[in-house]
C-alpha cells in the first residue's frame, strides 16, 4: 500500500461519519502519529510505499472510528495551547474553548510569582499551560481520580514544568494553602443532557468529569465558590467554565459568596461559557 491509498482508505472509512473538514483534518493528525508526515511531507510522499504496521495501524484506525471511538484517545494526544498532551479515557479530551479560558488568564494576569490553583485538573492541559504562559507561576492542580492525576503529571514532565498535584475532591477541595488565582472546568452537564450528545463524547469520556444531577447543576461550584473566598489572597480572581444554560445561577451563586465583579463570558462562538469573579 502507498501513501495515497492509505489516505484514501482513512477517507473512504471516515464517509458519513464526520463531515468531509473533520475528515480531512483527522487524517492530516494521523500522518503525523502513523507516518510522523507533516503536510509537506504527504504532499511530497503520494507515492511511497508503507510498511506493513502502518498498512495495519490505518485499517485499526478505521475500525476503531467506525464505532466512534475519539481520535485523540486512538492516537494518545491531542494539541492543547500550541503544545501536545497526553490523553487517555482517564482523562477528558482539552476543548478549543477551554484554551480561550487560559488565554482569559494570561491576558487578565500580568503580574509575576501568581500562586494558581487548578480544580479537578484531568489532563492538567490548564495548569501546565498556565505555567508555561504566566511569568514565574507557581501552580496547584488537585483532582479526586489517581489515574487522571498520572497523566496530568507525565504531561507536566513532557512539558518542562513544575506543577505540585495533589489527590483532592474538589467538593472537599484541599490543598489549605492562599492563591492569587483559582480556575476550575468542573462537571457541569446535566444527565439529562447526555441524550444529546455526540456518541464519542457520552460513550468514551469519563462520565464523572462531566456530568452533574439534574436536581443539582450546581453541585461543584457550590463547593468551588465557599473555598475559592477562602482561599483567595484579598483582589485574587476566580475564573470557571460554565454550562450556558446557568451562566444567571452562577452569578448568582458568586455574588452570594461574597464575590465583586462577577462577570459571564461569552466564547469565540458567542455561546456563554466563562465567570470571572474577585475577592473583595
Amino acid at each position: 500500500m502507498i501513501l495515497k491509498e492509505a489516505i484514501e482508505q482513512l477517507r473512504d472509512g471516515l464517509a458519513g461519519i464526520v463531515e468531509p473538514h473533520e475528515a480531512q483534518a483527522m487524517i492530516r493528525v494521523i500522518c503525523e502519529d502513523v507516518f510522523n508526515y507533516d503536510p509537506v511531507d504527504v504532499a511530497l510522499r503520494q507515492e511511497s510505499e508503507l510498511p506493513e504496521f502502518a498498512q495495519q495501524r490505518v485499517s485499526d484506525i478505521v475500525s476503531r472510528l467506525q464505532r466512534h471511538e475519539p481520535l485523540q484517545y486512538i492516537v494518545g494526544s491531542a494539541r492543547f495551547h500550541g503544545h501536545k498532551f497526553k490523553v487517555t479515557p482517564a482523562v477528558l479530551i482539552p476543548r478549543p474553548e477551554t484554551e480561550q479560558l487560559v488565554d482569559l488568564i494570561v491576558d487578565k494576569n500580568p503580574s509575576s510569582d501568581l500562586r494558581v490553583l487548578d480544580m479537578g485538573t484531568g489532563s492538567g492541559c490548564i495548569a501546565i499551560s498556565l505555567a508555561r504562559a504566566l511569568k514565574f507561576a507557581r501552580v496547584d492542580a488537585l483532582d479526586v481520580s489517581r489515574d487522571a492525576l498520572s497523566v496530568a503529571r507525565e504531561n507536566a514532565a513532557a512539558l518542562k514544568v513544575k506543577v505540585r498535584f495533589f489527590e483532592s475532591d474538589m467538593l472537599l477541595p484541599q490543598p489549605a494553602a492562599t492563591y492569587d488565582i483559582i480556575v476550575s472546568n468542573p462537571p457541569y452537564i446535566c444527565w439529562s443532557e447526555r441524550e444529546s450528545m455526540e456518541r464519542n463524547v457520552k460513550d468514551y469520556e469519563p462520565g464523572q468529569a462531566l456530568f452533574v444531577p439534574d436536581n443539582d447543576p450546581l453541585l461543584f461550584y457550590k463547593s468551588i465558590a465557599p473555598y475559592a473566598m477562602q482561599s483567595l489572597e484579598k483582589g485574587g480572581r476566580l475564573y470557571l467554565e460554565i454550562n450556558q444554560r446557568f451562566g444567571a445561577e452562577v452569578k448568582r451563586l458568586l455574588g452570594e459568596n461574597g464575590f465583586d465583579e462577577v462577570r459571564i463570558i461569552e466564547d469565540s462562538y458567542g455561546k456563554v461559557r466563562f465567570a470571572a469573579a474577585v475577592k473583595g
